[in-house]
């Protein structure tokens, strides 16, 4: 009697530990997400931006009594944009708040970190805000990912700008680490393809804010078309030291360099730099009327201008919340999963292009396009590139 309880209490123990698994974070009344930002390293700005956009829908739909009668609860941890804090920071918001999905993870290197800790516990990572290849690749029934990657932006971002202007000498300056390998290798395999090869490289830790030898070691190679594997502070600070040099190559970043920050903080001097992108910055004075009352919903709410990764926090919770609503009542890890695998998400007001999941696909859109920056705003200059 005692071995044959002791066996259906061990059952009952195992069946209770995977219901909760497949659970965790989900109760009749609320859905638990976590969130891993920069709120006070080199890319805070984006960082609080991601958060408040993601604020604002989850406000939204709360007002609108959630989804399936579930409230949103999102809980938001600072890594610093640092890898050994993203995983400090995951494994709090997974084993002691116990969430379902973290959602919006900022960084290649902390994702990566973090990611781990997470599928150990069954948690989705999902549309994470970078556009690297490991957010979906390898597959992983675990990762969703939303934009075209670093290395395709580059890959057919790279030749198509270098044709146009004509370069003779293609180079880059990149950050030393995943981030910026990508958006090198992209580079390096867009030209060979098109016959032409990278002429000259160099790079900085992340954290730098001197260019300076940098700057100069392209100029000597008298490069006239420079790969930016930079965010914030490095594009700026790269450009603006070219500048200074009286060096004047055509600059094209990734979509990480996609930023109001960069012609604010920046200038006059970042007139003309290109980045690949795909979803649009929400000027407050854009010609669409829906994207002028958006802003100004948001500026109303936070007191500041929204910007290109405001929109990105909104529209990865939207996608989160069509998911979960697909899913049904009993939403569990597996129901999600199930729901995500049959989603196609329409192009919105921003441009976005069409998101499409299965359970083979794992990335919702390859497409990206270039914007530019002319007179103290970016402005879109390409169509759509399909990158496969």
């Amino acid at each position: 009697m005692k071995i044959s309880l002791s066996l259906i209490g061990a059952a009952l123990a195992l069946t209770t530990g995977a219901a909760l698994a497949q659970s965790q974070g989900v109760s009749k009344n609320e859905i638990v997400l976590g969130s891993i930002q920069d709120l006070s390293g080199p890319i805070a700005g984006f960082g609080k931006q991601i958060r408040n956009g993601m604020m604002l829908r989850v406000d939204e739909a709360n007002e609108q009594g959630g989804v399936n009668g579930r409230k949103i609860r999102l809980l938001v941890e600072d890594s610093k944009y640092d890898p050994r804090n993203a995983v400090l920071a995951a494994q709090k918001l997974v084993n002691q708040e116990k969430i379902f999905a973290m959602v919006g993870h900022l960084g290649t290197a902390q994702n990566m970190a973090a990611m781990p800790v997470q599928f150990q516990k069954n948690v989705i990572n999902f549309f994470p805000v970078t556009a690297a290849r490991q957010m979906y690749d390898p597959f992983h029934k675990l990762k969703y990912a939303f934009a075209a990657p670093y290395y395709d932006q580059m890959r057919v971002g790279v030749p198509k700008l270098a044709k146009e202007k004509g370069a003779k000498k293609v180079c880059a300056m990149y950050q030393d680490d995943e981030f910026g390998l990508e958006v090198l290798r992209g580079a390096e395999e867009g030209l060979k393809a098109a016959g032409m090869a990278m002429a000259e490289t160099t790079s900085f830790k992340r954290g730098a804010t001197d260019f300076s030898s940098q700057m100069q070691k392209l100029a000597a190679e008298k490069c006239d078309f420079v790969v930016m594997g930079t965010i914030i502070r490095e594009t700026i600070g790269g450009i603006a030291t070219a500048k200074r040099l009286g060096f004047n190559p055509t600059f094209l970043g990734s979509s990480a360099s996609y930023t109001d920050l960069i012609h604010k903080l920046g200038g006059p001097a970042m007139n003309g730099f290109y980045s690949t992108m795909a979803t649009q910055h929400p000027y407050a004075d854009d010609p669409s009327q829906n994207i002028r009352f958006w802003a100004n919903k948001y500026q109303t709410k936070f007191s500041e201008e929204p910007t290109v990764f405001s929109v990105y926090g909104y529209q990865l919770v939207d996608a989160f919340l069509k998911a979960a609503g697909k899913a049904g009542n009993n939403l569990t890890t597996e129901s999600f999963i199930k729901a995500m695998d049959t989603m196609v998400i329409p192009p919105d007001m921003f441009g976005t292009a069409e998101m499409t999941f299965s359970p083979t696909k794992r990335l919702g859109s390859d497409a990206t396009r270039m914007s530019q920056i002319q007179d103290g705003k970016w402005k879109v200059v390409s169509d759509y590139m399909n990158t496969k």
